[in-house]
């Protein structure tokens, strides 16, 4: 089964695929992989520059997201370009480190894709599981974790689907409004729901 880990920005789904993780079974990673493909000297970071100039890069070449995250937050169709230049990069290493794994007679893999419902990658997984908490709590732990005012954490919210939106989409969810126990016991009950072997 390929399962689509998913939220929104501070919904707590790093804390879920970690516990995925710790049961044994392989993540793929989109943000990771994301970052793979625009190292120094990869096709990915040459087309970037090429895109938006060399004054998105750091003094060692390599990129400054801090500055090209203020660049597409604040422009649609600047993020819009980015997406086009990234995401063909980032499926593509994607489904390469699934056919490892098949390889290796995986036959559980969860694919954590913070932007699975933004990019539409549903054809990619079986099941969507969505990792949800109400707007107040994510703004909440979005101020405090990224040292954010009100209004630039509103923002990058936005700049998402809304989580309500995303339930209606998805297979399952998994409220992480609670303790991190109780996110667990949550995501235990769901493998058994899904007759998914843990460990």
């Amino acid at each position: 089964m390929l399962i689509g880990l998913t939220g929104g920005i501070a919904s707590g789904k790093s804390t879920v695929s970690e516990m995925f993780r710790n049961f044994g079974f392989p993540i793929i990673d989109a943000d990771l992989i994301a970052r793979e493909v625009v190292e120094p000297g990869s096709v990915g970071l040459n087309r970037i520059v090429e895109h938006f100039g060399q004054n998105i890069l750091m003094d060692d070449g390599s990129l400054n997201r801090a500055r090209l995250g203020q660049i597409i937050f604040a422009n649609d169709e600047k993020r819009n370009s980015l997406n086009r230049i990234t995401h063909p990069l980032i499926r593509e290493r994607m489904e390469e480190e699934k056919e490892r794994l098949l390889k290796n007679g995986v036959s559980t893999i969860v694919y954590d894709i913070p932007l699975l419902y933004e990019s539409n990658l549903f054809h990619l997984v079986d099941k969507v599981l969505l990792v949800y908490v109400d707007q107040k709590t994510q703004l909440k732990r979005l101020m405090n974790r990224n040292q954010l005012n009100k209004r630039e954490a509103m923002k990058r919210i936005q700049s998402q689907l809304s989580l309500e939106q995303k339930k209606e989409r998805a297979d399952a969810i998994i409220d992480n409004a609670g303790s991190v126990d109780e996110t667990k016991k949550q995501l235990i009950a769901l493998m058994q729901k899904w007759q998914i072997t843990i460990g």
